[in-house]
């Protein structure tokens, strides 16, 4: 099982490629590219509110 902090991390780790990705999928043209960075994103905030949710109930 993952830490709490690593899934902080790694939430915010996952936003920032989402990000790339769709301004690469803008650049680019690539509808499909923008589509896998928003995606990309929300899986970030998912893993990132795990890790905090982690922290709220380990108490």
């Amino acid at each position: 099982m993952k830490s709490k902090t690593r899934d902080k991390s790694g939430g915010t780790l996952d936003k920032a490629r989402g990000r790339a990705r769709e301004a690469a999928g803008a650049l680019k043209g690539s509808p499909e590219a923008k589509t896998k960075g928003r995606a990309r994103q929300t899986k970030g905030e998912a893993r990132k509110k795990k890790g905090h949710l982690r922290d709220l109930f380990k108490r």
